[in-house]
Order: structure tokens, then sequence, then C-alpha cells
């Protein structure tokens, strides 16, 4: 059956050389360059090699967030689908009739990046199994394999001292809860009474509270911000605001200042309440326990393809460093580390090109790639069929997907493509997207815009990026 004509003489232009300079076939995204925002699209059939559309293809320009699908296509590489991260607890110190472990029981952290205190829960359950009723010695994080991981970024840097958000949060082996402290804020029996706080894994928090929420009347405001700050006692968690009656629990998470004293303080606590007493308190190690300590319990963490739908689907940056981390050989890792693993892995992929990539969660901003680069990528990923579906399973669709700021533009654009957003407001403004789109004729595509701006360039909205993404994609997608 013959397509309507118009759709052919668009076929043409759109296979037709791109000229340098012109968008061909990006006709509204290459009018943000009016603007001053530098530019790098590619968009491809994925069956044919056909070139729908580019602009610069080779210009290296920061991919904020789009970093994260080398991580995932690397970590699929390396490890495959169904790996999971092993989390241990293991000492040398021989058990009594008594259930007593006389030495040290040693937390080896295992790199999971999506550890919770669900599993430290099963842990402890398991070393119950294995009579264990008491420690006479110390509880040991063992953080062997990376952390406390030196920060790169200015967020990272100043989570150390003090925090109002999670996504800074800092790395290491072993971290729980992704870093980042977890309370619960409810509102009290009384008008003008404080809100109860919390934890949300202990119940009783393990870290110390500076409670200024009051609770108002019911169907008032709910208004709440926290800071984490960290003293010479360790960390506090200052909340401030209004609950209103009888509302439902108010979760909040703010990133530690040292996640494996926060693994310690909760682990600790979760022994307690178990009623295994530690009488040696607790303490964090970067050394590797000796091939002569024997496991206790273990337990497995989720799938790498479950890790990554989160990671993709969420933008994790804590689990995307972390993957990243566990990528490199050599215990104690660094992110340049990892990040020069990713690049080895990019290196065997066909018609990449250049790439520098300090992190696996684009929050360095010194990362560097093309639109070339990364369908390069995404095509070298459509030829892996063994891997393909995991790694289209982690993009998100922009009429169902969790982030609502991308269910815009044309109907085709929403339901016909899969994307991995990026985005960078410091030290100049970043919009990246990379991913896939389908037909009408069902054939495979993909397609990279990177956006970034400059000093002098205004703030960009993702609005100004999407809206002629979607234009031209739809295009694209109405023609093959």
């Amino acid at each position: 059956m013959l397509r309507p004509l118009a759709a052919v003489l668009l076929s043409l232009i759109l296979l037709g050389a791109a000229t340098p300079g012109l968008a061909a076939g990006f006709d509204y995204v290459s009018r943000l360059a009016d603007s001053g925002f530098r530019i790098s699209a590619k968009a491809q059939l994925l069956d044919s090699g056909a070139v729908l559309g580019e602009i610069a293809p080779q210009r290296q320009l920061s991919p904020a967030s789009v970093s994260k699908l080398y991580i995932a296509a690397a970590a699929l590489d390396r490890w495959g689908p169904q790996h999971r991260f092993t989390t241990r607890l293991v000492s040398t110190g021989a058990i009594d009739a008594q259930g007593v472990l006389h030495g040290d029981l040693v937390f080896e952290g295992g790199g999971d990046p999506a550890l919770t205190s669900e599993d430290l829960w099963r842990l402890i359950q398991r070393l119950r199994l294995q009579g264990v009723s008491a420690v006479d010695g110390q509880l040991v994080i063992s953080q062997w394999r990376f952390g406390p991981v030196e920060c790169l970024t200015t967020d990272r840097c100043q989570t150390q001292t003090r925090t109002d958000n999670a996504y800074s949060a800092l790395l290491s082996s072993a971290a729980v809860n992704y870093g980042s402290w977890c309370l619960n804020v409810l509102p009290g029996s009384r008008q003008g009474e404080s809100a109860r706080i919390l934890s949300c894994d202990t119940v009783e928090p393990t870290t110390r509270i500076d409670n200024n929420v009051t609770t108002v009347a019911r169907g008032g405001d709910t208004r709440l911000a926290a800071e984490r700050i960290t003293d010479a006692q360790g960390d506090v968690l200052a909340i401030h605001g209004q609950i209103a009656m009888q509302s439902y629990p108010r979760a909040i998470y703010r990133a530690s200042s040292d996640p494996a004293s926060q693994t310690a303080q909760t682990l600790m606590a979760m022994l307690e309440r178990t009623g295994i007493a530690v009488s040696g308190g607790r303490a964090t190690s970067h050394t590797q326990p000796p091939d002569s300590a024997r496991q206790l319990a273990a337990v497995d963490g989720k799938p790498l393809q479950e890790l990554l739908l989160r990671t993709l689907n969420y933008s994790n940056n804590f689990m995307a460093d972390t993957l990243s981390l566990n990528l490199a050989d050599t215990p104690r890792a660094t992110l340049a580390e990892g990040g020069a693993a990713i690049e080895s892995f990019v290196a065997g992929v066909p018609g990449h090109g250049p790439v520098t990539l300090l992190s696996g969660s684009g929050l360095t901003t010194e990362n560097r790639t093309s639109a070339q680069g990364v369908n390069a990528l995404l095509e070298a990923m459509y030829q892996r069929p063994a891997l393909f579906p995991t790694f289209v399973a982690g993009l998100q669709l922009p009429v169902n997907g969790p982030m609502r700021f991308i269910r815009r533009g044309d109907p085709l654009f929403q339901s016909h493509v899969m994307l991995k957003t990026g985005t960078l407001n410091q030290p100049y403004s970043v919009r990246s997207i990379g991913g896939y789109f389908r037909t009408l004729e069902g054939r495979w595509g993909s397609f990279s815009v990177l956006v970034n701006g400059t000093s002098q360039t205004p703030y960009l909205s993702w609005s100004q990026v999407l809206d002629p993404l979607s234009k031209d994609l739809a295009a694209m997608i109405r023609a093959y």
C-alpha cells in the first residue's frame, strides 16, 4: 500500500544529507540556538541506519543524567540482568554454648545500591539462626570496597556538613537506605502540641532530632522543611513547620554526613531491638575482613534489572554512582576509577567517539559526550537481545512515566517515545535527552538531544526543550 504523497516527500527530505549548520530534521529544536544555546542532536532509524535529523552530532556537551544510560549499559555488559550484590555479617570469633559471639561482628558492605532496613532485619534474623544471642566485641562496619568517597561536586561536598536534600547523598559500599535518614512526621494528639517524629526504620530515631513542628487544626495547611546539620556529636535533623491534625504521616529524607556511620547506628539499634546486645559499641573500618573470617549471615540484594529500573526511572544519583564504583576493580575505589571503567566499556561501542565520564550519575559537570555517541550507545544496546529488554525497561514513556514534567507535547511523542532526561542548572543550564522511538509502521529509532547553556544564556526550562522536540520527533514518527 502506497503511503500518502506528503509522507513520501517528508521522508525524502528527512533522509536527505544533513546540511552543515542547519537543523536537517530538528527544525524546532534548532531554534534554541538563536538564544545562544549549544546543541548536539541526532535521530536515526535502527534497522537501516538512515539519519532522520542532526545538529552538530559530534559536538561534545554535558549530558547531565543522560550519563546514567552509560552506567546502565556498562553494568548490564559486566554482570547481566540477574546479578545481585551480597551483604554479609562475618567474624573471626567463636560462638559459645550460650550463643555469645566472642569477637567483633563485622558488617561487610557489598556495594548494594538499594540495601534497605528491610534487608538489615533479614540479615539479623539469619544471624539469630546461627544461635547468636550476644556479641562480646564491637559491631564493625567495613566499607573496604569504597567509602567514604571523595566528593567531586558542590552539593556533595556541602553534604558533609549540612544538606536540605537527599539527591546529593554521599557514597559508601556499606550504605543503607540510599545514604539518607528517613523520618515520619505525624500530628500530635491536640492542636498546638509538637508533632511526633518517628524513624522509618526503627520507630525510635537513631539520630538526634530538633523538632520545631507544630500541630494545627484539622484541615489546616501542612508545611514542612528539614535540614540535616552535623556537629561534633554527629548528625541532627532540624525539622520546622506545621502539620494538620489527623493528617497521614509525611516522610522526610535527608542525606547523612557519613553513610557507614549511619549504617552502624541503624544496625546497632535493630540488634538491640532484637535482643542481641553488643558490648563493645560500634565502629567503621576501611579494612577487608581476613580470609579466616567466617560468614554468619548474608543477604542478596535485588537483581540488577530491578536496580536499573529504579536508577533510570527516578534518576537516582546514589544508585548510579554506587554501580559505577562497583565496576572499578580496585579496593577503595574513586568515582574517577568508576568513570574510567565505564569509558573502557564505551571504547568497545562501534562509532561512539570521544567520551568523558567522571561519574555515572552525571552530577559531575565535566562529563562530556555527543549526540552521535549517545545514539551509538543506544544502537549497540538495541543490537543485544539478551540485554535490550532490561535496558529499555528503565526508560520513561512520557504519557505515564513517573516524572510528570515530561507529560507534554504531541500525543505521538507521549506514546511512541522512551527516554531518559538529564538536568543541571549550575554552572549553566543543561537539558539533555536520549532514548528510542517507534514509528507508525513499527520501526525502531534512536535519538539524542543535548542542549547546554553558557554563562551568558538565560535559564532554560524543560518546556522550552520538550515542546519543540515533541514536534520534531512526532514528524519523524508519522513519516515512517
